[in-house]
């Protein structure tokens, strides 16, 4: 499979994996999701719900994919109108009306001024939306990203408002929020939370709970959904593709490497990730178990060990006395006096260098800390001089010992790291 027909599989097969909306084993709570827009937007009525989850569980995917779906309902774009807003860009409640305004067309009617208080210019804003004798008005769906970054405004004066309204029938509106954080609702005033529905959706990378597939099923499927070209592509050698894909996701040694990707990490968005990868990396044949272990090994490298591998021989060795010095002394603060004192210990043993001066390795500490690899106790002693700071290490003994291996030192240094005490 070389040449164009290959170019145009691979190019319909990162589309796929890049503007996917479709997700495998949310049915119910796409369900879910889509009844409660169909019954604001169809039947007038009211909603507010969150939407809690870790990040790359599928929130914001979920969303965007019942969104499209009733986007394309009869009248939708006359009868309802989408207003998104994110709690990292709209950081307080007049940038938050700024955009509401906006993405609702209404600049015209207010202009650059903001009038009263929040909830007078929601209403007002509502208000324009309605028209005819029987004074029907347009449904609004307001999706809010990093909700519980809203919590954090003055007074929760946002949401008190948008959840009053979803609570009267002033107007059709629907509130959704999404969110990493699963405390959310203590986070909410007293008067914000008597008006929210409480209606939550708890989303998990994985199946679902109901579901009769174990992770390691629905991550094949998943890989299978992504890799296999569909029937409606008239694209020459998709059959061929689709069946080097199918022996792929059958061959033991992949699932064995899939099996390591499902403990390290469950994220929808790593899981694509590697299959980019892997894409980019084809040179007209397809994805082998070899080339999806390799993505995966760079994956499972602790950025740690890397530092720790940059380190100069005699950063490495301030870090080794470091280690034993909180194996010794059961975790205790330590400080670049007893560091020191441990390294010269060791040097005058073992070392047939020259000696290093004392400012050098001072200044070997200090970049030390810079990498943040010990972080000084608490907020330290002004009082103090540097030498006499209070530090703990931020590396495991694990982390020093993997970096050691990899590393080219001299014999005695690997042996003092991996010695039990000194």
């Amino acid at each position: 499979m070389l040449g164009q027909d290959f170019e145009k599989i691979r190019k319909h097969l990162k589309e796929r994996i890049l503007y996917n909306k479709q997700l495998l084993g949310k049915e119910k709570e796409r369900s879910q999701l889509l009844e409660l827009l169909k019954k604001t937007i169809t039947n007038g009525e009211s909603n507010s719900m969150l939407l809690i989850g870790p990040r790359g569980a599928g929130k914001s995917t979920l969303v965007s994919s019942v969104l499209s779906e009733v986007e394309s309902l009869k009248n939708f774009h006359k009868d309802c109108i989408i207003v998104k807003l994110h709690g990292l860009l709209h950081t307080d409640d007049r940038l938050a009306l700024k955009s509401i305004t906006f993405q609702m067309h209404l600049d015209n009617a207010i202009g650059d001024k903001i009038f009263g208080s929040f909830a007078e210019n929601l209403a007002f804003l509502l208000a324009c939306l309605k028209s005819g004798e029987k004074q029907t008005s347009k449904s609004v769906i307001f999706i809010l990203e990093e909700f519980d970054l809203f919590c954090a405004h003055h007074n929760q004066t946002l949401l008190y408002n948008l959840f009053d309204v979803s609570q009267s029938a002033h107007a059709p509106i629907c509130v959704l929020g999404l969110t990493c954080r699963t405390d959310v609702i203590q986070l909410l005033e007293k008067r914000v939370k008597s008006r929210f529905s409480h209606r939550q959706m708890f989303l998990y990378p994985g199946p679902s709970e109901d579901s009769e597939k174990s992770d390691l099923e629905f991550a094949l499927e998943r890989i299978k959904w992504y890799l296999q070209v569909p029937e409606k592509e008239h694209i020459l050698g998709r059959k061929e593709w689709n069946n080097s894909i199918e022996v792929l996701v059958n061959n033991k040694d992949f699932q064995g490497a899939v099996q390591r990707l499902i403990d390290l990490d469950l994220n929808e968005n790593t899981l694509k990730n590697i299959l980019m990868k892997c894409l980019y990396n084809m040179t007209g044949t397809p994805i082998t178990t070899k080339e999806f272990e390799h993505e995966l090994f760079l994956l499972e490298q602790d950025d740690m060990v890397l530092i720790l591998q940059d380190l100069s021989p005699l950063e490495i060795c301030l870090i080794i006395s470091m280690k034993h010095h909180r194996d010794i002394y059961d975790n205790s603060p330590m400080n670049f006096e007893m560091i020191y004192s441990r390294y010269l210990k060791f040097a005058n043993k073992h070392l047939s260098t020259q000696k290093v001066p004392r400012p050098v390795v001072m200044k070997a500490f200090e970049h030390i800390e810079r990498l943040e690899l010990i972080s000084m106790v608490g907020q330290g002693d002004s009082r103090l001089q540097k030498e006499y700071q209070f530090f703990k290490v931020l590396v495991t003994s694990l982390q020093i010992s993997e970096a050691v291996a990899k590393m080219k030192l001299p014999t005695g240094i690997v042996q003092w790291a991996n010695s039990s005490l000194v």
